[in-house]
């Protein structure tokens, strides 16, 4: 029974919310923390002419919502765009721990989801980062075990995970919370509802052994969760116009890109054209995605959790600026957020530039680009 749309568009406006805190260090996220050893792989450069820098730092979660990185490197095509520069990838797993290499000069460039990206240019006063292109769109949903759970309402009293405090999926369903005029302490998670952080990698075992009575997660692990009997209950894409809303875009280090905009224009390049083959040929890309995540994890998706994950999300260029305009100004009225100043947080001409030529339609930035 969903929820009317002025109030779930406040559901998912908390994603801009709160404070990163010490939340880098916890063990809670989208997929594993780095590759197995923490080492960083790069590609081996496509032999072309070298760019400005002689590496570019990559980060990204072995994560589906976060297929350009999966596929663009898993192909080369990002490599390809950047001839004798060679990419140097790492994982991560979640958004802070993304934002604090990001911030130490340890990657380059992210892929990442908008609360960290807004959370590190407002802590940052404008001068960390920007947003330079969009992913994904999608690909998250609010899973629960059917026997105890059939309706929104019943969510109160129960135990319901999200990946990370302080996390995109984490901030949206506390504040979808509170418009049901439920009360959580952020902080704990405890209240009407109890939200307990639980790693992607083992929410799945906690559903099963009946710890958890659902979760507000990204693909693949809503998917893995159905795989254990849990249902679809919402999926968040419902809850916006158009059904498209940011969950993962391309941001930049302001250092990186001032000193190196040739390298930052190839990597955008690279991910058009990624998004291009993803989109013109989706089950290859698909089969593609999946040796990368096992190339990451040691194991490939199994089928029936691969292919409704991979359905349920849209592969973009487009950073859709409107919703993190929206999930903003929410996160405000909600009192989670304090007068963000977000102007300049995109820069769009590169990939404008990139699409122009290509012959596809500009994106906007919603006002919030760099004069």
């Amino acid at each position: 029974m969903p929820a009317p749309r002025s109030t779930v568009r406040r559901s998912i406006a908390a994603v801009a919310a709160l404070p990163l805190l010490a939340v880098a260090a916890t063990a809670c996220g989208y997929g594993s923390e780095s590759t197995d050893d923490g080492a960083k792989k790069a590609n081996v450069s496509s032999g072309g002419k070298k760019l400005s820098a002689d590496t570019v730092k990559i980060g990204y979660f072995p994560n589906l919502t976060h297929a350009t990185a999966l596929v663009g490197i898993q192909e080369g095509t990002i490599q390809k765009e950047l001839g004798g520069t060679k990419v140097e990838s790492t994982t991560f797993n979640a958004g802070p721990s993304e934002i604090e290499a990001l911030n130490a000069g340890s990657i380059d460039i992210g892929f990442i989801g908008p609360s960290p990206a807004i959370n590190a240019y407002v802590k940052s006063q404008g001068k960390g980062l920007r947003i330079v292109a969009g992913s994904a769109s999608g690909g998250v949903k609010l899973v629960v075990n059917p026997d105890k759970i059939k309706t929104l309402d019943d969510l109160k009293g129960k135990r319901i995970a999200t990946p990370q405090i302080g996390n995109t999926q984490d901030v949206a369903f506390l504040n979808w919370i509170s418009e049901k005029g439920w009360k959580v302490d952020p902080q704990s998670g405890k209240g009407d509802v109890s939200v307990i952080r639980s790693d992607n990698k083992v929410t799945p075992d906690a559903y099963k052994s009946g710890s958890l009575d659902g979760a507000w997660v990204p693909e693949p692990t809503a998917s893995k969760l159905v795989s254990e009997g849990a249902k679809v209950l919402l999926d968040e894409k419902d809850l916006w116009p158009d059904k498209k809303f940011v969950i993962t875009h391309i941001i930049v280090s302001q250092k990186f890109l001032d000193q190196h905009p040739d390298v930052v224009e190839a990597v955008i390049k690279g991910s058009v054209s990624t998004n291009k083959w993803i989109n013109d040929n989706p089950e290859e890309a698909k089969a593609s995605a999946n040796k990368a995540l096992e190339k990451l994890s040691g194991k490939p998706l199994p089928q029936d959790i691969l292919d409704p994950a991979w359905e349920s999300i849209e592969i973009l260029n487009d950073p859709l600026a409107t919703t993190l305009k929206t999930q903003s100004e929410f996160s405000v009225k909600a009192g989670l957020l304090k007068d963000p100043q977000l102007e300049g947080i995109y820069d769009l001409g590169p990939l404008n530039r990139i699409l122009k030529a290509e012959g596809q339609p500009e994106v906007a930035d919603a006002g919030l680009g760099v004069k």
